[in-house]
């Protein structure tokens, strides 16, 4: 067991050796604290491109594997990953060597943060995607923002950057800190300004249930400083639950009209959406983005209202909306073929799923051709067996998968593809189901015509399904 004395940021620190540098977020942190002239090593089992080119391009040294001999040279740091556990062999020689050790976001918090303001971007759904905007419209602004999320942002091809400014924008996860911190990630910050955009239940893994994740962020809201603001969505009887008692300044935004923030009327004029927003009641100004769906223009609401706040001018906020490309994964056209679109999109939640499906709809003239595979931790058991059936009505033809990690969940909790694809059958939609990938692209370069969509829904690779479809077709 570590020592928990050990576990800070101390003052002097010039090395920090990182275990588990390949994942994205350790990647970024490792180049971040390059970028600002720490001495950075790290360590990982699988170590392979880009991660791995990237890593080296910009100095980070990096060994193959976990052992005990990379840490011989006493580094001042030691930042554990979250796919840590405690029998790693250089936690074992963290804990013999005496070696100051923290957590990712201890130290993002204490090192990429330090004299910033932190705008945190919290909720279920949308956080990639909000930060990314955000973290846009600040740099169109001058601002010179800092930032560390949890997507490529395509306006920058990067998921982080060192700004000179005030102002830093993270992305606010409720997950697990690690091992030894089986608290969410964001209660290590202290933001002066957050967001918090819907609350459902996720990360079954994590959370027990509903009212779990609700006293997670219940926490979380309760925490924030007196003099800090939190924007909240209005129509979330959850989030309603959890800020009732909080102390920070509550900034409404949403769909009321009686709201600080409201979103008037839209509608899609490709490859834009065209939106109003109010403020106080009143026409704030008309804004066009190519972001699609509801959920990601009350998303963008957000984005304005903290951009107003911080005195941006109306003109640099449309502008940015306006030529902001969104994040890598996220609704991301991989390629065209024969008229074929095919776009890759990180939706797995069932809301996110719907809200995906639906948002594209009016986007696309010919079909749309649903790809999801079950993948995360959620997906893979059978607490959304009952709802995912409903996610897909938006949806011309549908592609389940099998799971390909489902033997990580017991027999007894596992999620149904096949049950899943008889339930959409029977609701009348052409639903089908493969144990495997290449039956599935093979099947769509059958019936795949001009001007359909193929969207493809998946947390992970999907056995590169995107350009090898592409090739096919």
């Amino acid at each position: 067991m570590l020592k928990k004395e050990f576990n800070k940021v101390p003052g002097d620190v010039k090395t920090i050796h990182l275990i588990a540098v390949c994942g994205t977020g350790m990647g970024a942190l490792a180049c971040m604290l390059k970028d600002l002239g720490y001495e950075i090593t790290g360590s990982d089992h699988a170590v392979y491109p880009p991660m791995s080119d990237f890593l080296r391009n910009k100095g980070v040294i990096i060994n193959e594997g976990f052992n005990e001999e990379n840490l011989n040279y006493k580094p001042d740091l030691v930042i554990v990953g979250n796919a840590i556990s405690s029998d790693n062999s250089e936690v074992a020689a963290i804990l013999k060597k005496s070696l100051y050790y923290c957590s990712m976001p201890q130290a993002l918090n204490f090192l990429a943060s330090k004299n910033k303001k932190q705008l945190l971007i919290t909720g279920t759904h949308g956080k990639t995607t909000t930060s990314s905007l955000l973290s846009y419209i600040l740099f169109k602004a001058g601002l010179e923002p800092s930032f560390m999320i949890g997507g490529i942002l395509k306006n920058f091809d990067s998921n982080y950057r060192i700004g000179s400014g005030d102002y830093i924008v993270i992305e606010g996860d409720e997950y697990d800190t690690a091992f030894f911190d089986k608290g969410a990630k964001f209660f290590h910050y202290n933001p002066s300004i957050a967001v918090l955009g819907n609350i459902e239940f996720d990360h079954a893994d994590i959370f027990t249930d509903l009212n779990h994740v609700k006293n997670t962020f219940k926490r979380f809201a309760d925490g924030m400083d007196v003099n800090s603001s939190l924007y909240t969505f209005d129509t979330d009887q959850n989030i309603k639950d959890v800020t009732v008692d909080t102390n920070c300044k509550i900034v409404n935004y949403g769909k009321r009209t009686e709201s600080d923030w409201s979103l008037g009327k839209f509608y899609p004029n490709p490859p834009y959406n065209n939106f109003e927003v109010y403020k106080k009641g009143e026409l704030f100004s008309n804004f066009e983005t190519r972001l699609t769906g509801e959920h990601n223009l009350l998303n963008a609401l957000s984005v304005i209202a903290i951009a107003d706040s911080l005195n941006i001018q109306k003109d640099i906020i449309k502008s940015a909306l306006k030529s902001f490309e969104s994040v890598k994964r996220r609704q991301e056209i991989r390629g065209v073929k024969k008229g074929i679109t095919v776009m890759d999109d990180f939706a797995h939640h069932p809301t996110a799923v719907r809200e995906t499906v639906k948002a594209l709809k009016p986007f696309y003239s010919g079909k749309i051709i649903a790809v999801f595979e079950p993948r995360t931790n959620s997906s893979m058991r059978d607490i959304f067996q009952n709802i995912y059936p409903s996610s897909f009505d938006d949806a011309d033809l549908i592609f389940i998968r099998e799971p390909s990690m489902i033997k990580k969940v017991s027999e007894s909790e596992r999620f149904s593809s096949k049950k899943l694809v008889s339930d959409l059958n029977s609701k009348g939609k052409e639903a089908y189901y493969y144990n495997e990938t290449e039956s599935i692209m093979e099947h769509i370069a059958k019936i795949a015509e001009k001007n359909d969509l193929v969207l493809i829904m998946s947390n992970g690779g999907f056995d590169n399904i995107h350009e090898r479809l592409l090739d096919i077709l």
